[in-house]
């Protein structure tokens, strides 16, 4: 049995890590950290876990953590996360990341967007970015892996494919995404409280949302070439869910070309589908899963590609893209555990 510390497990990705990884037969929680509920047990604060409800949370201390663990995964906030990183892998745990910390390989690019500088520039380097779809072969060996966020795994999955094919310019590119609430984290905020959020649909952070830089660097991998975007975010009053629209400009002007390059790409990939020409994603058919569905349309008005994806921003869009990481690390078949139906309706 895999050994699996969770730091940072009384959040939203720290609770869908307990949820999913009860499921997972090769695996064993053996230390769950937090300082705020230091010394509660987890059925104290999470009642409905049965599985791992008697384990006692406790402070993050790495040595605490690598005497009890093999692999860790990192549900802390950014800054905290590349320090305690650091500590975990020189006492020889693998690790995965679900902060920013390691996303960025420009330390300065990750200075200027998160305001603070980088505490383990020296591992950028060997960080593999965990898009699971697009990486597995170097996740299978990495010791430590950069979780993709929520908005740029919704975006880049759709993009990245049509982008390597010299389908689509990279010059243009719009990304228009909707995030349900929890997508801000469980930490109270007067912004995401009940009153503020209901019945109320706003954009936020309009061309400053720090995941922009995260897409702009995949998908200037994948083009060849440096790209700018525009990414705009919406706050949707909903618990769970994103849905990005994208419009492109097509280079060849044939939308069964184009679907066809998206759905070979995808045909034998377990958790993005590509839906039948004509079909388009709802947030609720993903709500729960570590399902991607992509639905694209040609507009011979415009001439644009329209491109509409769905993930459920805690499950693809964190722990459960952060799961599959770990089964592609541990030699697990990568769907185990994350074989859910959706929580429909």
């Amino acid at each position: 049995m895999l050994k699996i510390a969770i730091v940072g497990a009384t959040g939203y990705t720290g609770l869908e890590l307990l949820r999913i990884l009860s499921c997972h037969p090769e695996v064993e929680i053996t230390i769950v950290t937090s300082r705020k509920e230091a010394e509660k047990k987890v059925r104290e604060i999470f009642p409905f876990e049965e599985k791992f409800g008697e384990l006692v949370f406790e402070e993050p201390q790495p040595e605490k953590i690598a005497a009890k663990a093999e692999l860790a995964f990192l549900c802390v906030p950014h800054g905290a996360a590349a320090e305690m990183a650091k500590a975990l892998l020189e006492r020889g745990l693998r690790v995965i990341d679900l902060s920013a910390d390691f996303r960025l390989k420009d330390p300065l690019l990750y200075e200027e967007w998160y305001k603070v500088p980088h505490k383990a520039p020296e591992l950028l380097n060997e960080a593999v970015y965990g898009l699971s779809e697009i990486y597995a072969d170097r996740i299978k060996t990495a010791r430590l892996v950069a979780n993709p966020g929520c908005y740029p795994t919704a975006s880049l999955l759709p993009l990245i494919p049509l982008l390597k094919a010299r389908l689509i310019s990279p010059e243009g590119l719009i990304i228009d995404a909707k995030s349900g609430v929890s997508g801000a984290g469980r930490s109270a905020k007067l912004r995401l409280i009940f009153c503020e959020v209901n019945e109320d649909f706003c954009a936020y952070n309009v061309a400053a949302h720090r995941h922009t830089p995260e897409i702009e660097q995949e998908l200037s991998l994948a083009a060849g070439e440096k790209l700018r975007l525009n990414f705009t975010t919406h706050l949707i009053p909903m618990n769970r869910g994103i849905l990005a629209t994208i419009y492109a400009t097509p280079l060849i002007f044939k939308e069964k070309t184009l679907y066809e390059a998206l759905y070979d790409f995808y045909v034998q990939k377990t958790f993005v589908k590509v839906l039948p020409l004509g079909e388009f994603p709802h947030t609720a058919h993903v709500k729960g899963t570590n399902l991607c569905l992509i639905g694209l349309k040609l507009d011979s008005r415009t001439g644009k590609l329209i491109i509409v994806s769905a993930i459920d921003n805690l499950v693809k869009g964190a722990s459960g893209q952060a799961i599959q990481n770990m089964n592609l690390m541990s030699g697990f078949l990568e769907d185990t555990a994350l074989k859910r139906r959706a929580l429909y309706p």
